[in-house]
């Protein structure tokens, strides 16, 4: 048995220099130190050696499998090393290695964090809810019915007769009014869609609704607010306007312009001569909506507001055509 172990420990040595890859290298250590592998079947004959013999022989056997296992490994190394010499040889270490690409925030993520950021920091609280929203949260709970004209204006994507996407992310105002008490302050970014699609609409875009319910909330109080977000949005110098409006969940209603940011409120193409330019939709909540979520409207009052995010980041970075923000023309992206 001692000399049958030599011999494959010889064996072994003589052929692994004759081999040039890794698999045969492999496939030799597998017929070799395998389950059913040569040395395995000696180790089989141990039984039949006296128990005086036994000793020396399993001695002998462990250090050889050790010894193989050796020479396997280095057979491996030596020729992944050849390998490496020969890919790399013709490469100069010495040169600068390539930098890293560096993503950058989308201009809508930019536009959005910085909304966000501003109301957060006047403590309004950051809620989310369900794209594919009922109709009553849409628009029933928001003082809008089914024969409302409102509705019209909406050009809704209607999955069922009772769900869709949501128009507005309005509804979460609703949905959280349903589970707090007064007082409420929040706002609700998100995605939106609506049928429309042109150089100034999209019909998937983005929309921070805000709302502030409590004891003694007045049009003064929102005047205020959002004439602070007007001024860190686009600076302190930037004239704004109140500018009564219609909206069904809202009374009394207003529009928020503000001074044209392409030609400095002279008047031009894109503000039609006007020097203004409308930004965000506002108001007093109507009594009819707290109806719906259990406030008493004699106790409460408050204001909501609305902005399309795409439309802040076109006026902010006096972009013409919101179509850029969805072309994924690195050209136009890697500006921001």
């Amino acid at each position: 048995m001692l000399n049958r172990l030599k011999v494959l420990e010889e064996s072994v040595r003589s052929a692994l220099p004759r081999l040039e890859k890794q698999t045969d290298i492999e496939a030799l250590q597998f017929k070799t130190l395998g389950r059913k592998g040569e040395l395995n079947l000696i180790m089989r004959g141990l039984g039949a050696l006296s128990p005086e013999e036994r000793p020396a022989v399993g001695q002998e056997a462990n250090r050889i499998k050790g010894e193989l296992e050796r020479l396997f490994e280095g057979a491996k190394i030596s020729l992944n090393s050849g390998v490496e010499e020969e890919v790399f040889s013709g490469l100069d270490w010495s040169l600068p290695g390539r930098r890293g690409f560096r993503g950058r925030r989308h201009p809508i993520t930019q536009t959005l964090d910085e909304i966000c950021g501003i109301f957060s920091r006047l403590n309004f609280e950051v809620v989310e809810g369900p794209e594919i929203e009922l109709d009553y949260y849409n628009f029933e709970a928001l003082n809008i019915p089914q024969d409302h004209p409102a509705r019209d204006m909406q050009d809704t994507f209607y999955i069922t007769d009772t769900v869709l996407l949501r128009t507005q992310t309005s509804p979460m105002q609703v949905r959280v009014m349903e589970k707090r008490k007064p007082p409420v302050q929040i706002i609700s970014p998100g995605k939106v869609y609506r049928r429309d699609s042109d150089i100034s609409h999209s019909p998937m875009f983005h929309q921070v609704e805000g709302l502030m319910v409590g004891e003694g909330i007045s049009f003064g109080d929102l005047k205020g607010i959002l004439t602070l977000f007007v001024h860190r949005m686009f600076g302190e110098e930037t004239p704004l306007r109140f500018r009564p409006s219609f909206f069904p969940f809202t009374e009394p209603s207003a529009e928020v312009d503000i001074g044209c940011v392409i030609c400095g409120s002279a008047g031009c193409r894109l503000c039609s001569q006007t020097g203004w330019l409308e930004i965000l939709g506002s108001g007093m909540v109507d009594p009819e909506v707290y109806r719906f979520v259990n406030y008493d409207p004699d106790a409460v009052s408050g204001f909501a507001f609305g902005l399309g995010v795409e439309r802040i980041a076109m006026l902010k970075y006096g972009i013409d055509d919101i179509r850029l923000f969805y072309e994924n023309d690195q050209r136009f992206l890697k500006q921001f």
